[in-house]
């Protein structure tokens, strides 16, 4: 596109926003951005240094700015005013997402790689594969950096691992990795999507632009998800943890394998994998379905396999102070999230929860916490919600607290050596910190906090 004859409107200047206003200012459109929220001057000047026209506080009327083209955040719903008036107006209206990659470099492969819970650490390993392969690779996406940001940076022939969510998928035409990967599939965002089937709808278009050439790399243990290879043109591979597939990655004898059509392959035993708790053997098998999609060996694969030992805020361990071992799971921004953390320890467990309810049902949760956790410490909005529904299944310890420093202090007063101390909040965290990476960080000054003065090895 020759962006000199375009006027864009960027709605929502979170992190995806920034970068799409400050590339397409620097690739010569005439670019206006707005966000509802007056945000701190100090973070959005730069764009102003660009040229990027600002509208802060509130929208600019539509039909008397006329943009060519409208770019949203994944965190503005498209019943946004601007959003929906485009649409009606016949306004093209791109994420981020479907922005970066029609500004790809040619060659270049994608990876997506979306479902419900392990997309992180999911997207993380398999980036680290190529790279340890040697690769020319970026980790991009809903992990961190924006795909944009990197689009107009590399070179032909890259390739881009790229965690993808649903609110960004609801706005894709013609994104289209060569390996598409979906993880599971649970009730989540359902104050965005309102129902599940919108919600399943969001996450398979990952899939909707796909050729006969390209891959899909599906779960085969989860049901629906296992449904959607009718809604891919690619060429499907399955990975399972209950049973050998025909096409794909396995577990057999708690050895992992991996059959692409050209052999079966073995990687390593379950026992080697640095990443522990069966969730994480699951993203280890999709993570090498994909890796090896593109062309890496069996033994490059394991290698990395073996060594990868997780990301930052999912099942992060801080520290251990008396005996008490600190876990920030702040990533579990869902009930089936946090059942997996629960799943991952046997020892005694207090639970530190709460945060801003996105729709979900903690029924199945409470059950669990019921027969897992000593103690449950709850805050924030979803709070009351938590407490009922644990209330209604017999939790036997439970209280609310004001903020995560009360949270912390009293989880670390009812702790006893031997336990582990779990954050692992089941809500997303808009109701008390900017996202989930803020509530981490904080949770880990907390937690060393405590061991000053004190036995801590960290």
């Amino acid at each position: 596109m020759e962006w000199k004859e375009h006027r864009v409107l960027v709605v929502g200047l979170g992190k995806s926003g920034m970068a799409a206003a400050g590339i397409l200012a620097g690739l010569g459109a005439e670019v206006v951005a707005c966000d509802k929220e007056a945000k701190e001057e100090r973070e959005v000047r730069w764009l102003g240094d660009k040229g990027v026209r600002l509208v802060l506080g509130s929208y600019p009327e539509l039909e008397a700015l006329k943009p060519h083209l409208v770019v949203t955040s994944p965190g503005v719903p498209l019943w946004e005013p601007p959003l929906r008036t485009a649409r009606l107006l016949g306004i093209p209206v791109w994420g981020e997402l479907e922005l970066a990659y029609r500004l790809l470099p040619p060659r270049s492969t994608v990876i997506g790689i979306t479902g419900t819970n392990g997309k992180t650490t999911t997207t993380a390993l398999t980036g680290q594969i190529l790279k340890d392969a040697g690769y020319a690779v970026k980790v991009v996406g809903n992990i961190g950096t924006p795909l944009v940001a990197e689009a107009v940076k590399a070179s032909p022939g890259w390739y881009f691992v790229c965690e993808v969510s649903s609110f960004q998928l609801e706005t894709v035409e013609l994104f289209r990795p060569r390996v598409a990967v979906l993880l599971n599939l649970t009730p989540d965002h359902l104050d965005r999507h309102i129902t599940w089937e919108e919600y399943v709808r969001c996450k398979a278009r990952i899939f909707a632009a796909q050729e006969e050439d390209d891959f899909a790399v599906l779960n085969y243990d989860d049901p629906v998800v296992r449904e959607l290879r009718k809604q891919t043109r690619g060429r499907v591979f399955f990975f399972s943890r209950s049973q050998r597939v025909e096409r794909g990655a396995f577990v057999q004898g708690e050895r992992l394998y991996l059959d692409l059509g050209d052999g079966v392959r073995y990687l390593c035993g379950a026992e080697e994998l640095a990443l522990k708790g069966g969730h994480n053997l699951e993203n280890a098998l999709a993570a090498a379905a994909a890796a090896g999609l593109v062309g890496v060996s069996a033994r490059a694969i394991a290698h990395t396999l073996k060594t990868f030992k997780g990301v930052p805020h999912r099942l992060e361990f801080v520290g251990e102070i008396k005996g008490v071992q600190y876990i920030n799971d702040s990533k579990g921004t869902n009930p089936e999230a946090t059942l997996k953390a629960l799943d991952a320890y046997r020892q005694p467990l207090i639970l530190i929860a709460g945060g801003k309810n996105k729709g979900s049902d903690f029924t199945l949760l409470a059950r669990k916490i019921r027969e897992r956790v000593k103690h449950l410490i709850l805050l924030g909005e979803a709070a009351p919600v938590l407490w009922e529904a644990a209330q209604r299944e017999g939790v036997a310890s439970v209280e609310v607290v004001k903020d995560l420093e009360e949270a912390v202090r009293r989880a670390h007063s009812l702790a006893e050596p031997g336990d582990v101390v779990l954050l692992s909040p089941a809500c997303a965290s808009w109701d008390m910190f900017k996202n989930y990476e803020e509530r981490g960080e904080l949770f880990k000054r907390l937690v060393r906090s405590l061991g000053e003065g004190g036995e801590s090895h960290a």
